[in-house]
């Protein structure tokens, strides 16, 4: 059998890579070395483009769940903690409402901007954000196995051949046959070495760790991020989580990250950093890192393409690499789609290798692409608003089937696009809202244009542009799909 996509890596990335691509009626299978889910702390917070961009694929539900069992963690770690000033409810202390941090500088949610339009128009996904990387994996395992997504756990990926029109993929389980192969297999991804990926960057510095641990003497350790001559710190938000960041060099050798973390090593870590006589009694889970930066110099060669850390890697401070590689998956995977169901030609996938000033930031609201049309709607190329329509739905609520969506349109909508494109004809609510506007399935508007202009100027551009041709172009002079706009 032959797929349209193989995916190697069956982490949050490849996941969310690979059910963007079955929404678009790909053929795609997932190659995961791990035999279950990876338990090891790694990141524990998804930053607003992220959730926004489960929440318009209708997961927004299981994500508020994971929120909500992680706030109560934070109680339970605050209780343990013993009486403290602040705001109370009964015997607890209500943990702060999350607002994330810069470098390790905690940030208020009390003392953001309301008004400020870049941090509007969220929605539902606004206040949502403490889901583990674990508990996001399971809830996109689910969602691929709902999809039809074939995940083969316990098959790693040994090599691969392109020859320019298939990848051969050979595995532990057996040779697998597709038509594109996407690197979402980690910072040290196999994909990204037997592909020659030029991955240019800077060394490591320091050595962090980050633990859930059993201790003796932690009521002697500060909350939230702190700073000391010889490093910085994180205790908490739950029971147990320990961060400790060394600034005295990397760790020697190359196993620095594959070699476990003994109990000495992290106690070591936690006194030399802290000052405090901390007794590490025990390792639940344990992670050694550094702040080592490097970006492929192209995310595609051939047939082959990478994703998250498999194309950047940096430090993982604030779940960095978590955040960037979602928004690999959900660029790439509509992207890809339409080329492989042959919509779209393969020169589309330049515009994904475009992105790579972004993944070099660690926020996401100010995000804006440069996009055909962006001087002339401040909209275009930014993550849509998720406006409110007359009938009670949002727009994320059009968005669950990872198809394009068009606001402000008749019922019939553009002649040619029905296979690709939803068309809304129910008015926005909000009277700031443009008169139409064309969103991509990644949330982010490729056309726009205000109440007050008529026509439809630069609808049929962007639709072919992002969309492929009409399936089915009238007779007639085509700039009919652009006068059908109201």
């Amino acid at each position: 059998m032959s797929y349209d996509v193989v995916v190697a890596g069956g982490g949050p990335v490849g996941l969310m890579l690979a059910c963007e691509l079955r929404l678009s009626g790909a053929s795609v299978v997932v190659l995961e070395r791990l035999t279950e889910i990876d338990q090891t702390i790694k990141a524990g917070a998804l930053n607003t483009p992220s959730v926004e961009a489960l929440y318009r694929r209708g997961l927004l539900p299981a994500l508020k769940d994971a929120h909500d069992r992680t706030l109560e963690l934070m109680a339970a770690f605050m209780r343990g903690r013993g009486p403290a000033e602040g705001p109370t409810e009964g015997p607890r202390r209500v943990p702060p409402r999350f607002a994330g941090h810069f470098a390790g500088i905690m940030l208020s949610a009390e003392r953001l901007d309301a008004d400020d339009p870049d941090l509007s128009g969220q929605g539902p996904a606004a206040g949502i954000g403490l889901v583990s990387q674990q508990q996001l994996e399971h809830i996109l395992a689910v969602r691929a196995a709902e999809l039809g997504v074939e995940v083969r756990r316990g098959t790693e990926v040994t090599g691969f051949t392109d020859d320019g029109e298939q990848v051969t993929v050979t595995t532990t389980g057996g040779p697998v046959h597709g038509h594109w192969l996407v690197g979402c297999d980690g910072g040290r991804s196999t994909v990204r070495r037997l592909a020659g990926f030029p991955f240019p960057g800077t060394d490591p510095e320091i050595t962090a760790y980050q633990a859930v641990a059993e201790m003796e003497g932690a009521e002697g350790l500060g909350v939230g991020w702190l700073a000391t001559p010889t490093g910085v710190y994180s205790h908490g938000p739950v029971p147990g989580r320990v961060l400790v960041a060394r600034f005295d060099g990397a760790p020697p050798g190359r196993d620095g990250r594959t070699v476990p973390v003994t109990i000495q090593e992290l106690q070591d870590a936690v006194r030399h950093v802290t000052g405090a006589e901390v007794v590490v009694k025990d390792i639940k889970t344990a992670t050694r890192f550094t702040d080592n930066a490097r970006q492929a110099a192209t995310y595609r060669l051939g047939r082959v393409l990478l994703a998250g850390d498999a194309a950047h890697v940096h430090s993982p401070f604030g779940g960095q690499g978590l955040n960037l590689g979602l928004g690999d998956a959900v660029n790439l995977g509509w992207k890809l789609a339409s080329v492989v169901r042959g919509r779209a030609p393969e020169t589309l996938l330049d515009s994904y290798t475009g992105t790579t000033y972004f993944v070099k930031k660690i926020s996401g609201v100010w995000q804006r692409y440069d996009m055909p049309g962006a001087d002339e709607h401040p909209l275009v190329g930014r993550s849509v608003p998720d406006y409110e329509f007359e009938d009670g739905s949002r727009v994320a609520d059009h968005l669950h089937e990872g198809r394009g969506l068009l606001v402000g349109q008749d019922e019939t909508g553009p002649d040619g696009y029905d296979d690709r494109v939803t068309t809304i004809a129910t008015a926005v609510r909000d009277p700031h809202a443009p008169g139409a506007l064309l969103v991509r399935p990644d949330g982010f508007v490729a056309w726009a244009r205000d109440p007050r202009e008529a026509g439809g100027e630069g609808l049929e551009n962007a639709l072919e542009t992002w969309f492929g041709p009409p399936s089915n172009p009238p007779a007639a002079d085509r700039g009919s799909l652009a006068k059908s706009l109201p």
